[in-house]
């Protein structure tokens, strides 16, 4: 057996899960909001660009895609951190304080005078996000009783996904009726309603005793984890041999494992070591890795295609991509309601199979074809089916054996796995994409990047099958 550290010891009996009870469905409301909103403000912006342009004439594309990165890689750098001040301060404090977060710098990029100060909201946009998903997800896992875990999963999941898939049309519509700036408004009276509605509906929590996590960790792995994406985000702009890429990458790499060397021997770590001892959940980490590369490629890919190979303006394109976003919700909420706990890992497997199936298909006959109900709706269609089954069926894995106190320190570390494979996705996409030759950006490239999101599917589906033996508890 291994020791116990007195952190830990004291969490497991100084914070006790709340007694879950009718209010199980108004948590999952408010955290699905939030997750709503947060994905959505991952995907709104990218049909924004030729506004921001004329917006802000004076700077470059290349700077202006900042406004994308900064949000993702800030977002992406303290959902862990962020998920371990949750099971701290606790979950409804930080759900609270973020989401007023959230909303105030939403309300300031929508009055962002300069480029700059846009680029600086969107940072402290996505960090507020990374403050808002671990909480929520923990406040629904420790007010939903076991029996009804995977159902609320579902729903919290197709809220993810339906957002990430919707924003291009979203974002479409709000500046094709207004500008730029409303993609961002928006965000104002639907956020102030969530923070009032938690501070009356979520229950306050007895304080747990906790220490904070180590700060000098914290801040290692959450400058290690952005600094790696914002090194893969600008490889293929910057070029993969630039210095600053390689100190991105390289330091960022070596900032992490300095936090997980400390978190080894503090006694209240960045990282929670001992969540990893759970093979499930470990193993569900890998797999969100990897099919966080293919999701995010695709979710990326699919409207670029349909813009640059097929000639749709934005608005088509967002609403080509919606089909998908519907069957994804449709998806979470089936798996989420009717595949036992011990069948979660088939549905990753199948789920990830299904959404190879979506790529296969793009990489042997999208080159050569336009027809969008013959070709890209039916693979549009896997590919929504298969992100919903495996976020949903990823989720409650990765769940499955954490203690209530641990909830919200887990939902940051999957959904961290998550991002990091979509920043290696989004890397080797825009690697093809943008390469140089007489292929570059041509059919063969595209194909190739289809070819990409479906091994890395591959790769999640197999993972999924490492997931099918429970490990046998107290062994």
């Amino acid at each position: 057996m291994t020791a116990t550290r007195p952190e830990a010891a004291t969490a497991a009996t100084a914070a006790p899960a709340p007694a879950p009870g009718p209010g199980a469905g108004r948590m999952l409301g408010l955290a699905s909001a939030v997750t709503f909103l947060a994905f959505l403000d991952a995907t709104v912006v990218n049909v924004a660009f030729p506004d921001l342009g004329r917006a802000f004439p004076e700077v470059s594309l290349a700077r202006l895609t900042w406004v994308v990165s900064a949000y993702a890689v800030l977002f992406a750098a303290l959902l862990a951190a962020a998920g371990r001040l949750a099971d701290t301060l606790g979950r409804r404090t930080l759900f609270i304080g973020s989401t007023f977060a959230f909303t105030l710098t939403s309300l300031a990029a929508s009055a962002a005078p300069t480029a700059d100060l846009l680029i600086l909201a969107r940072a402290l946009q996505g960090a507020a996000a990374a403050g808002m998903i671990p909480a929520a997800l923990g406040l629904v896992l420790a007010h939903t009783p076991p029996a009804r875990r995977a159902a609320a999963l579902g729903a919290w999941s197709a809220a993810g996904g339906l957002a990430a898939a919707v924003g291009p049309s979203v974002g479409g519509l709000l500046v094709e009726w207004w500008d730029w700036r409303a993609i961002f408004l928006i965000n104002v009276p639907l956020g102030l309603a969530v923070c009032l509605a938690a501070v009356r509906v979520v229950p306050k929590e007895a304080r747990t005793g906790r220490r904070l996590p180590d700060p000098v960790g914290t801040v290692a792995l959450a400058v290690g984890i952005g600094a790696v994406v914002a090194g893969l985000s600008q490889g293929a702009e910057w070029g993969w041999t630039d210095p600053k890429v390689l100190v991105l990458v390289i330091g960022g790499a070596l900032s992490g494992a300095l936090a997980l060397r400390r978190s080894r021997s503090h006694p209240a770590p960045a990282v929670d070591r001992d969540l990893w001892r759970d093979r499930l959940f470990a193993r569900a980490n890998i797999g969100a890795l990897l099919f966080g590369a293919a999701m995010y490629a695709w979710l990326l890919t699919g409207p670029s295609y349909l813009i640059d190979r097929w000639d749709y303006s934005v608005l088509q394109a967002g609403f080509g991509v919606t089909p998908g976003a519907i069957l994804a919700m449709a998806g979470a909420l089936v798996v989420g309601r009717r595949v036992p706990a011990r069948l979660q890992w088939a549905a990753v497997t199948v789920g990830s199979l299904i959404f190879a199936a979506n790529a296969l298909l793009l990489w042997g006959w999208a080159a050569d074809s336009t027809s969008y109900a013959q070709i890209f709706l039916p693979a549009g269609l896997l590919g929504g089916l298969g992100i919903g089954v495996v976020v949903t069926a990823l989720s409650t894995v990765a769940s499955a054996g954490l203690p209530p106190q641990r909830f919200a320190a887990g939902t940051g570390l999957l959904m961290t796995a998550r991002q990091l494979g979509g920043a290696l996705g989004i890397a080797a996409t825009a690697a093809l994409l943008t390469g140089t030759g007489a292929g570059a950006g041509t059919g063969e490239h595209w194909r190739g990047v289809f070819l990409l999101t479906a091994l890395a599917a591959l790769g999640a589906a197999a993972a999924g099958w490492t997931m099918r033996r429970p490990p046998t508890r107290g062994a």
